[in-house]
Formats: C-alpha cells, sequence, structure tokens
C-alpha cells in the first residue's frame, strides 16, 4: 500500500516540448524580419498580428493554450526570436530583445547564438542566458533551472527543427491559422520524417489546436 501510494503522488516526468504557430501552409514568419516587422512580409503589417489573433484578440476563448504556454520552467529560443540583431552585440546599444521590459517567461530562457554575452535580468523574474556551445547545451541548462518542470523550446521554427532534427523534441504542440503566406521561415523545414501520434485536438474560431507525441 504505501508503494502504491507513492507512485500516486509522484510528479510527472519533465517533458521537453516545442509550441508553435504557423500558417496552414507551414511558415512561423515572412521573409525579411526587422526590429519594427518582426514577422517580415507576413501578409500584414509584419507585427504577428495575423498569425497570433487567436492569443490577443480572443484569450478567453483560448485560455487552456496560452496557459500552456506559460506553464513551463524554463524556455529555449533562437537569438532570431529574442530580436533581430545579427552578428556581435552591439556595445552601444544594449538589445533586450522584442519582449519588453517584463518578458512573459517568469523563468530562465537560454537564447542560442554564436556570440557571447553576459545572462540579463529582467523584470518579473525572467534571466535571459545567452548559449554558444549548441543546442544540447542549450537543453541540458534548460533541464537543470527547471528542475521537475517541463522545458519549452519556444522557437522560432528554425530552432524547432533543429531540436526536432536531433530527436530531442517530445511534444509538439501546433496552432494553425487558416492564412498561407507562400515563403519565409517554415516548420519541418530539413527535418526528417517523424513518427507523430495524435493525443489531442480543439477547433476554436479562426485556429485549430493540435497536441503530437513524438514516438522514437
Amino acid at each position: 500500500m504505501a508503494e502504491r501510494s507513492a507512485n500516486a503522488t509522484a510528479s510527472p516526468r519533465a517533458r521537453v516540448i516545442s509550441d508553435i504557430t504557423i500558417s496552414a501552409d507551414g511558415y512561423s514568419a515572412g521573409h525579411n524580419q526587422t526590429e519594427e516587422r518582426p514577422f517580415g512580409e507576413d501578409g500584414g503589417d509584419g507585427t504577428g498580428a495575423r498569425l497570433h489573433a487567436w492569443m490577443f484578440d480572443r484569450p478567453d476563448e483560448n485560455r487552456a493554450e496560452i496557459e500552456q504556454l506559460g506553464a513551463a520552467k524554463a524556455f529555449i529560443m533562437g537569438r532570431n526570436m529574442f530580436g533581430p540583431v545579427r552578428g556581435a552585440w552591439d556595445g552601444d546599444r544594449t538589445w533586450n530583445g522584442w519582449w519588453g521590459d517584463n518578458p512573459p517567461f517568469h523563468a530562465p530562457v537560454f537564447v542560442l547564438t554564436h556570440h557571447a554575452r553576459e545572462p540579463q535580468p529582467m523584470d518579473g523574474g525572467t534571466t535571459f542566458h545567452f548559449i554558444t556551445d549548441g543546442i544540447e547545451s542549450a537543453l541540458a541548462q534548460a533541464r537543470a533551472a527547471a528542475g521537475d518542470g517541463d522545458v519549452l523550446i519556444h522557437g522560432g521554427a528554425t530552432t524547432i527543427n533543429q531540436y526536432l532534427a536531433a530527436g530531442l523534441i517530445e511534444e509538439l504542440r501546433l496552432h494553425i491559422v487558416p492564412l498561407t503566406l507562400g515563403a519565409g521561415t517554415r516548420l519541418f523545414e530539413g527535418v526528417p520524417p517523424l513518427n507523430l501520434e495524435q493525443v489531442a485536438s480543439r477547433s476554436a474560431t479562426q485556429i485549430t489546436h493540435l497536441t503530437y507525441r513524438v514516438l522514437p
């Protein structure tokens, strides 16, 4: 009885999850991203308003999916998702990303980059850590920071593709918007064939939420 009770109260194993919004043809952003147009040529104003209206225009309808985004205990993102600055960090301008003074993560965020930089603490408990030695190192550090919590590979698509190709993602959450971009940064580009098990799906206004388990 004691053993069964202990098992019943054990915490679920921490997962490595990716979560991304894409167009119906698989793009998470268009070409030519800039500081003013973080989603590039997306058929709108480049701010991602068309892709992410489900989050900002209809938060009550999509509350469960929005809360899932913030439930991880550590996050990983590519440098392009942190901000559009390329090359060495500009010592004359401290670029702290697209996320404002109080980013929505409230947890450690590990940013993949080729250029070293000291950690950047922000308001609300977010600290950006800049990782120069690859995706596996970033994941190891994120796991350590998350403890028994989940790690979320937050994007963009290029970063998620690297983790998918390396077989390091266990759960894939897609939010599919009924529009096409035709070009840009595309999910699954360069990723070998995957064996996916659908575990959840839900349709809402102008969005379909899908969750897959990535099988070995």
